[in-house]
């Protein structure tokens, strides 16, 4: 249930100010909940019980947080399969005929094959947990992507009716506060330890520096910042609590929590799934609370939405 990435998102509007009462959302979601794709779907998206079998809730309220999951199914249909086959069939039109296929007969292939393919394919299977913070009106994708976290949002959107959230933004570009805490130590704030691993890119080029499992404070990364590249990735732990890569869109990567906090959730002994889920759920939520906090004050503050990020 630990949270491995997440996308950060800002609620906006009534959502934000009034929030959306949790009966209200139970029953927008229940409109909208998950069912195996079909043998014709490509894939489908819809919400699921956080507790899988163990429960019926599709939303999980404690001490303001609420637990989300959605389910992205969909059929495998490889590229090259797909390709081979409208080939073939393509050069047997062609030899009967004389001429060459024009595009468009070419499309009509492909979506026969596809239409033929779909039912004969394997289906996957994805779980997407979304924390929704209703005291601070945000919202975190649990996805490794951000075309996955915005798939969850748009079916919020479309269980709700209408939402207005937008990706979370600060003042000043996160490249440029990265870069400065690694050139200058002294401008980190107290509750950060740098990482060892990081990423520097030229703005100017396609030119990329990663480092792994070394000290990023050393004089090689220094000389690498010299030459014109800024931070773009950087390995942090946040008040000891939270690791993670901060991405320059304000992702953050392979989360990881401090065995502190793990050894609190596992003292907890209760045999019911749920109660261990929420538990679970609400010291995760808890701490990224915090820590998010600090991060974005960090960061020089959250931007106005209507304001330009300095740059």
């Amino acid at each position: 249930m630990w949270f491995k990435n997440i996308h950060l998102y800002r609620l906006h509007g009534d959502a934000a100010a009034a929030g959306i009462a949790l009966e209200t959302l139970e029953a927008a979601l229940a409109e909208h909940t998950h069912r195996p794709v079909s043998s014709s779907e490509a894939r489908r998206l819809g919400w699921y019980p956080p507790a899988g079998r163990h429960g019926q809730q599709l939303v999980h309220e404690i001490q303001g947080h609420r637990l989300l999951t959605l389910l992205r199914q969909e059929r495998l249909l490889p590229a090259s399969v797909i390709r081979e086959e409208v080939e073939e069939r393509a050069a047997e039109r062609e030899a009967a005929e004389g001429h060459p296929l024009p595009r468009r007969d070419r499309q009509a292939i492909k979506e026969q094959v596809i239409k033929e393919f779909l039912p004969r394919a394997f289906t996957r299977t994805q779980r997407i947990d979304v924390w929704w913070d209703t005291e601070r009106a945000l919202i975190a994708v649990n996805a490794a992507s951000r075309t996955r976290a915005e798939d969850v949002l748009d079916l919020l959107r479309q269980s709700l009716g209408s939402l207005q959230v937008t990706p979370l933004a600060v003042r000043q570009l996160p490249s440029r506060t990265m870069t400065d805490w690694v050139q200058h130590p002294e401008s980190r704030p107290s509750w950060l330890r740098i990482g060892e691993k990081a990423v520097l890119e030229d703005p100017g080029d396609d030119g990329k520096w990663s480092a792994s499992g070394v000290d990023i404070d050393a004089d090689d990364t220094q000389s690498v910042l010299e030459s014109g590249r800024q931070v773009t990735r950087l390995q942090i732990e946040i008040d000891e609590r939270v690791t993670a890569m901060l991405h320059d869109d304000l992702t953050l990567k392979s989360l990881r929590f401090a065995d502190a906090l793990l050894d609190e959730a596992s003292q907890v002994e209760d045999d019911d799934p749920i109660m261990r889920l929420e538990g679970d759920f609400v010291l995760m939520a808890g701490a990224l609370r915090e820590c998010i906090e600090q991060l974005i004050d960090g960061l020089g503050g959250e931007a106005d939405p209507a304001a330009p990020t300095s740059p």
